[in-house]
């Protein structure tokens, strides 16, 4: 089957790959097949350059990586950021404000070479050690690059991010009123929305999944976007595909079609299943 007039992007953690992490062969069949025939596929995910590092060199992709959950598109093959939305405030001064108003919450900067934190915090080198993340703790004023996304952490409870999932009644509340005042704060400038149970993104004013799938597809030149993903940070590139699917297991699976659990090949499901039959149906 030709594949030519399909754009696929799909969420990485729990779409792509399994709850464990690892990413089920299956999935990666499917995505040979997928481009071999001429589809484009890429990831399009929360996470930044550095973590994406660990999966670039395991799953073909045709097209730029999309990234920091829309703030930018990367281009494997060059290394270098091919369109990317800039936080239009001053990085330190940002960095500062939310630290003085969130204490007791990590406040981390995700820049193109490494995720920057301050002040030093081992839970987090941890975290990110087991990720094969590049991390530094930095001091106020250092150049950190590009300021396209930072983030608002609780306290790690391991090494996964599983632990900033879920959190007790307490925890979850002082999410809350974190965000609220990220919003009542940063909101004229920025998108400030809850990724997870504990963790709040912040990107520039417009940025989201759903836009740069579809400045993706736009360059590319193809017909059908088709997204697969499982979180709440997924509901925008998932509302406005022209196609959507679901694990069976993600978070938001009452409101969209579904495929087989993510560790039973979800997206393998999408491409082998879902797309044949959107192409008879429109064909």
């Amino acid at each position: 089957m030709d594949f030519s007039d399909v754009l696929l992007t799909v969420d990485y953690d729990r779409t792509l790959t399994a709850p464990d992490s690892t990413i089920p062969e299956r999935n990666l069949e499917a995505i040979r097949h997928f481009i071999d025939h001429g589809g484009a596929f890429t990831v399009n995910t929360g996470r930044s350059v550095p973590m994406a590092k660990p999966f670039m060199e395991l799953v073909p992709v045709n097209a730029p990586l999309l990234l920091y959950n829309g703030s930018a598109a990367y281009d494997v093959t060059t290394g270098k950021l091919d369109f990317c939305h800039e936080i239009p405030l001053d990085l330190w001064e940002t960095v500062n404000t939310a630290r003085t108003l969130l204490p007791d919450l990590t406040v981390e900067v995700q820049g193109q070479k490494a995720h920057y934190t301050y002040p030093e915090n081992s839970a987090w080198e941890a975290f990110y050690r087991r990720q094969k993340c590049a991390c530094r703790f930095v001091q106020p004023g250092d150049d950190l690059g590009t300021f396209l996304k930072f983030s608002i952490y609780g306290a790690f409870h391991d090494d996964t991010v599983n632990s900033l999932f879920s959190g007790t009644e307490e925890e979850v509340r002082r999410m809350d009123e974190a965000e609220a005042l990220m919003k009542q704060t940063f909101g004229p400038y920025c998108e400030v929305f809850r990724a997870a149970a504990r963790i709040i993104d912040i990107h520039a004013k417009g940025v989201s999944k759903a836009r740069s799938a579809r400045e993706l597809q736009a360059r590319l030149g193809r017909k059908i976007l088709v997204c697969a993903g499982d979180a709440d940070n997924d509901l925008s590139m998932m509302r406005d595909a022209d196609f959507a699917y679901a694990p069976a297991d993600a978070h938001i699976a009452d409101q969209f079609e579904t495929v087989c659990n993510c560790a039973s090949g979800a997206v393998a499901d999408v491409i082998f299943e879902k797309i044949p039959g959107i192409l008879k149906k429109l064909g």
